[in-house]
């Protein structure tokens, strides 16, 4: 009863029941729909870039997808294309107004949370924390992880950083997989019980070995 989840879609181009819903969380915001687009209180047009790598045709497919969903919304959302040098120039310095991040994280959390959502790193260049996250209780719930030493409080600790993270809206999960999908050939081996290393997709060879039959 007290679990999290994403709003859900019923699949179709225009989800009138999640459109309508969002139209009027807009509009308890102060925005509304003027000629055609969505506007904030001073008439100034709702609109986003979206920073993308060169040649990233994947996302730009995804992007050109998601802006036509928020046309029928009146928000104007444009993929931004640039040489490798500009991305990473401008994602160091937050230089974006959306841009993709893909985390690969550890069973395990541990130092490494301050480094993606500690406040510290908000304004700091080339951090990783690359929403700007500057919230007291994210700290506080990592800083318990990090200082505990029973394994319930370390849990509780975890997920009530978790609860925090999607509760801030901080990012937009474009799509997830439920598993890890890997192409080999039949002369490589691997344990029928595996390592607990981490999620990443790469880390299963890792612990494999060719063997010829």
């Amino acid at each position: 009863a007290n679990s999290y989840t994403l709003p859900q879609s019923d699949g179709t181009k225009r989800n009138r029941k999640n459109l309508r819903k969002a139209m009027a969380l807009l509009e308890e915001a102060g925005l509304t729909v003027q000629d055609g687009a969505l506007r904030d209180a001073d008439g100034t047009p709702i609109t986003f870039n979206v920073l993308l790598r060169q040649g990233d045709s994947e996302m730009k497919t995804v992007v050109e997808i998601y802006a036509r969903a928020l046309e029928r919304l009146g928000i104007t959302l444009m993929p931004e294309p640039v040489d490798n040098a500009q991305y990473v120039g401008r994602q160091s310095s937050f230089d974006f107004d959306l841009t993709k991040v893909r985390r690969e994280l550890s069973l395990s959390p541990g130092n490494e949370q301050k480094l993606y959502w500690g406040s510290a790193g908000a304004d700091q260049p080339g951090s990783r924390n690359l929403m700007g996250i500057a919230s007291p209780a994210v700290d506080a719930m990592i800083d318990t992880m990090l200082s505990v030493t029973d394994p319930e409080d370390f849990v509780a600790a975890t997920r009530a950083l978790d609860r925090l993270l999607m509760a801030g809206r901080y990012v937009i999960p474009i799509w997830s997989f439920d598993k890890g999908r890997i192409a080999h050939k039949h002369a490589l081996k691997f344990p029928q019980t595996l390592p607990i290393y981490g999620d990443r997709t790469g880390f299963m060879p890792d612990v494999w070995w060719y063997q010829e039959d």
